[in-house]
Parts: structure tokens; sequence; C-alpha cells
């Protein structure tokens, strides 16, 4: 390869892991455009830097939501994911609670019915886009009932997660890009003040009233604090589980005998999410900025530069993962970094597989194939994140009289 990658390109965004190969056979640390960054290849290498902020700085990632050109505020940036310790830790501190087991299996009692009805209209439907009427109405239901959201809003939601994930920093063709960012943008911060506003006139049992009442060191948050948290719990709850249920089904295409499979034993299914995970993470890498000048498995890499760690290439690693281009339902291995390592291990993994696993457990229990009625994917294009913008599907049923697995029926 005598000519630096670029990752935004087209050729990158549609088969990413055959490039990321070979990046990993030149080495653990290695430079790609746009700019010049320095890609981390490798397990070790990217464990080292996810849990050393002090070296790495979270601000690297920041870069990408809070370009110069911008010209305007963009809330996304200044939360927590952009932070490191001390602040962050504080503020994680402040939402942990919506993440715990009890609020979880709450959630799951009335997720299961939102995910039947959506599995019995694709049914109905037979032609539908797997995006839209299953992989995005399922977490932002969930979402919809964390902050109290407008259910009817679900696509607004979806576009405003779009628009923000394809930042990248890299600044737009033409005014029509940067004019769709600040629209988005300025979208966003009406529709949450009108939200803020609500709940001080009426507080619900919700994560924007708790917000309004926390106190940190004994001081209400800002307004700006406030959209910060709601930008990022918009994005981060959406984005992470549609891309993950998306190349789920993605995996079904490819191995149409791990449905049937999981159909017979569900049991398997938190396997088959932990697997896809690795073998198509949602989230494909993260941005680290140098804090010194650092050297990194030999690579003198100079105060100021910007890392990005490869999960998707980490998680293919032949030293921890033989035949890892391969999607091995009983593989074993390390800790998986798909949802990150350190201090921002992300905090709603657990939600996230939990909306996977119940997703997955009314689909493969009603449903007996799944085809891909595409012979081309758009991708999202994006440094950050990976998943299909549309995934046009034909929905089989199951022979008639085949009983469901007794637990699910």
């Amino acid at each position: 390869m005598d000519t630096r990658l670029d990752l935004l390109s087209r050729e990158y965004l549609e088969s990413p892991h055959a490039h990321l190969a070979e990046l990993r056979r030149r080495g653990p640390v290695v430079q790609v455009d746009p700019g010049g960054m320095w890609l981390v290849t490798r397990y070790d290498e990217a464990q080292q830097v996810l849990k050393s902020a002090s070296l790495f700085s979270s601000q690297g990632l920041r870069l990408t939501a809070q370009p110069p050109w911008l010209q305007r505020v963009n809330p996304f940036a200044d939360s927590l994911l952009f932070l490191d310790p001390p602040q962050h830790g504080r503020l994680r501190a402040l939402i942990s609670r919506a993440f715990t087991p009890a609020t979880l299996a709450q959630l799951e009692a009335r997720l299961r019915g939102v995910a039947r009805r959506h599995v019995a209209d694709m049914m109905d439907k037979k032609h539908v886009d797997f995006v839209d009427a299953f992989a995005m109405p399922i977490p932002a239901t969930v979402m919809g009932w964390l902050l109290g959201l407008d259910a009817s809003l679900q696509q607004h939601f979806m576009r405003w997660t779009h628009v923000l994930v394809t930042m990248n920093g890299v600044q737009p063709e033409g005014a029509v890009g940067m004019e769709r960012q600040h629209r988005t943008l300025d979208e966003m911060e009406r529709y949450f003040q009108g939200v803020l506003d609500e709940r001080r006139s009426a507080p619900r049992d919700d994560m924007v009233s708790d917000l309004l009442r926390a106190r940190m060191d004994g001081v209400a948050l800002t307004h700006h604090e406030l959209m910060s948290f709601l930008f990022l719990l918009l994005v981060a709850g959406l984005e992470t589980t549609v891309n993950l249920l998306s190349q789920c089904a993605r995996v079904f295409f490819q191995h149409p005998e791990l449905l049937l499979r999981l159909r017979k034993d569900p049991t398997l299914i938190p396997r088959f999410v932990e697997e896809t995970l690795r073998y198509e993470p949602s989230v494909m890498s993260t941005l680290r900025l140098c804090t010194q000048d650092v050297t990194l498995a030999g690579v003198e890499l100079p105060q100021g530069g910007l890392v990005l760690v490869s999960l998707a290439s980490a998680a293919r690693d032949e030293k921890y993962f033989p035949d890892g281009d391969r999607f091995i339902l009983e593989r074993e291995g390390p800790p998986r970094l798909s949802f990150g390592h350190g201090a921002h291990y992300c905090l709603g993994a657990m939600l996230s597989r939990m909306e996977a696993r119940v997703a997955l457990e009314e689909l493969v229990s009603r449903v007996e194939r799944l085809e891909l009625r595409t012979e081309h994917i758009d991708w999202t294009t994006s440094l950050i994140v990976r998943g299909p913008v549309t995934l046009p599907v034909e929905v089989f049923a199951p022979a008639t009289g085949q009983p469901l697995p007794a637990r699910l029926a």
C-alpha cells in the first residue's frame, strides 16, 4: 500500500475489513487520511490508548463534532463522551442510575411487546426497509421512554443523529452541507428547549426531570450542560443499537442457518450478539489527542497528534481472534472492545445488549428467513460508526404449523 488509505473513501467504507487487515500487517500504528492521523490497528495497543487518558485525551474525538469551520456551538461536542477524568466521571454519575439492572428489567418487559408488534408488521408487509421498520424503532422507543420524548418524532430523531455522526470534522463540500448541519443543530436545540421548559413546569419520572433536579458539587447543571446531556443520550442511545440490529440482519443474510439455529435455541442469542459486535462493530473507531510526545509500539507520536483507535481492526487481531474474518458463534477470547475500554466504557452497553437480545428473540421466533433485496448498500459516511443507511429486505414466515420455542410462544 504505497499511498495513505483514506478512511472516508467509498473504497474503504464499503469494504473496511480487507483494508484493515493489510494495515495490521504493516504494523500496530500506521498513518492514514484524512489529515494524516495515526491509526491503531491491534488489540494490545488499542487497549493501551483507551485506558491512558492522561496521554491520549478524548478531546481528539471532540474535534469531529466541533471543528473550527462549523462556526457555531455544537452541544454534542461538550458532552461527557468528549471529556476526560475527573470531570467525565462526575457527569457520568448523574445518569448512571438509568442503566441499573432493575431499570433494564422494567424496560425489557415493556420492550418485548413493542418488538413483537414490529415483527408482526414486517411479516404483514413482507418487503420492508429493515432499518426503518425494525432496527430504528426499537432503540428510539426505549430512548423515548427514558427521556419522555414524543414517539411520533422518531424519524426526526434518526435524521438528527445521522447528521451528527457523519460530521467527522471534515468540512462539507458546498453551502448545502453546511446549512444542513446548522439546521439540524437548530432543530435539536429548539426541540430540547421545549422539553426542558415542559419538565420545569411539570416534572415526570424520566431522565430529563432527573437532570433538572441534579446537582454537581451542589450546583445545578447549566443550560449548556443540560443540552449536552440530551444531545448525547439521543445520539448514543440510537446509533449504537440501530447499527447493531442492522448488522445482525446482515449476518442472517450471509448465514441463514444461524437464524434457524437461534430459533431452535434462543439461549444462544446473547452469544450471537457478542460475535456480531466483534465481527461488525457498530462503533468502528474512536479518536484521541496526544497530550505530549509519546511512543506507541515504537512509533513516535507528537503532542497534538490525532490517534484513531480502530475497534474494528482490534476485533480481528490475529493474535487474539484467529480466523477473525469468520463469524464463529462459539468464539471465545479476551474482552471485546466494541463498547470501548477504560473510563469511557459505554454506559449504555447493557441497555444496547438487552434491546438487541429482546428484539432478536421476537424476530427469530416468528421469522424463518430474511433476504436482502439490493445488490448495493449505502453506508454511513463516518470515521466513528458504521451501519447501513437502508436495508431493503424480504421477510419469510415459518412453514404453517411449525411450533415456536416454548419460552417465546
